[in-house]
């Protein structure tokens, strides 16, 4: 079963790829390439200044994950620096390849691991980090969905048709916000941890879970703004639209396991922004997989090597100081 596991999630992945590439190809026969670059040249300076600000407040979010969950764990010992070069590659590389939590896992195991963390607390802190995302998530979904219950109408048609009722969305919203409230009592009233099958939720400290609530937010608005000020201006929905269009993309190109989520997010945002043109919408996903997507994992590409390259000097290194070689001979005693 784990060996079919392990071809079935990318077998996933790529079907999810080709049916939704399939059904974005048909989408946008009608926008050229004249257009498109004609929606990326409209985009002006001052835009893509503020979705880069996005991008970087999206990634300081992101390592602040890392440094909440060793909090959780009570490590102090590792800087700043570490950890957020550690949960920038991190993310760059699981926000490219797919499958975040295991690609995760195996960077973080072997950044961490260095610095004293044992198998069992990398993947605690996987968890974690896995689940401040999911409880940003909720919130932030609640709080669309409640506060513009007809934002689901959207998805007219790609949805059920109960779904997208504006009372039954809003019930939806207030019930995800009651799960993120029930979480926030637990850990302030030390519940006990809650157990369903193997999964066992064990609550936070409250100031763990004060953290986990400002951390997760920041991250969803950080990345959706990249999108929100590459859109033009003139018919630009409001922000809360746009949040609201890139929770449920996100969370569906996620959920898919396509390698970064490719054709799974541009369909769904695409098919929920019809009051502005293809042309531009697409400019904007593009810029969102620029600043987000290409340019973290070029970049993270380089830490990696440079940090594997570190490593096997230094265990080079150490190898040739114990060599017998290079060991000084300790002159024979004299008989007496």
């Amino acid at each position: 079963m784990k060996r079919l596991r392990e071809f079935l999630w990318p077998l996933i992945g790529l079907a999810a790829v080709a049916i939704s590439g399939y059904l974005l190809y048909h989408r946008l026969q009608g926008v050229s390439v004249a257009d498109l670059k004609a929606s990326f040249a409209a985009i002006p300076v001052h835009r893509f200044l503020l979705a880069s600000a996005s991008t970087l407040v999206a990634y300081a979010a992101l390592a602040w994950y890392d440094r909440i969950a060793l909090l959780h764990l009570g490590v102090r010992h590792i800087s700043w620096l570490f950890i957020s070069v550690c949960s920038f590659t991190t993310y760059a590389l699981s926000h490219n390849i797919g499958a975040s939590v295991f690609s995760g896992a195996l960077v973080r195991y072997r950044a961490y691991s260095a610095k004293g963390l044992s198998a069992a607390q990398v993947a605690v802190l996987v968890a974690l980090c896995s689940f401040t995302f999911g409880l940003g998530t909720l919130l932030l979904g609640g709080f669309t969905l409640a506060y513009d219950p007809a934002l689901l109408a959207r998805l007219e048609g790609q949805l059920p048709h109960a779904l997208t009722n504006p009372t039954i969305a809003r019930t939806l919203g207030l019930a995800l916000l009651a799960v993120v409230a029930l979480y926030a009592a637990g850990s302030i009233l030390h519940l006990r941890p809650v157990a369903i099958r193997q999964f066992k939720l064990e609550y936070p400290r409250p100031a763990i879970m004060a953290r986990q609530l400002l951390a997760a937010p920041l991250e969803l608005v950080g990345a959706a703004g990249i999108i929100y000020f590459a859109l033009p201006e003139a018919g630009n929905p409001s922000f809360v639209t746009v949040l609201a269009v890139f929770l449920a993309s996100f969370s569906a190109a996620l959920v898919s396991h396509a390698p970064g989520g490719l054709g799974v997010f541009e369909i769904i945002f695409i098919t929920a922004m019809p009051d502005i043109e293809e042309a531009d919408v697409l400019a904007a996903l593009l810029v969102f997989r620029l600043f987000y997507l290409l340019i973290p994992f070029a970049i993270a590409i380089v830490v990696v090597l440079l940090y594997e390259r570190s490593r096997l000097l230094g265990k080079w290194r150490a190898e040739r100081r114990m060599s017998p070689e290079t060991v000084p001979e300790t002159p024979a005693r004299r008989p007496e």
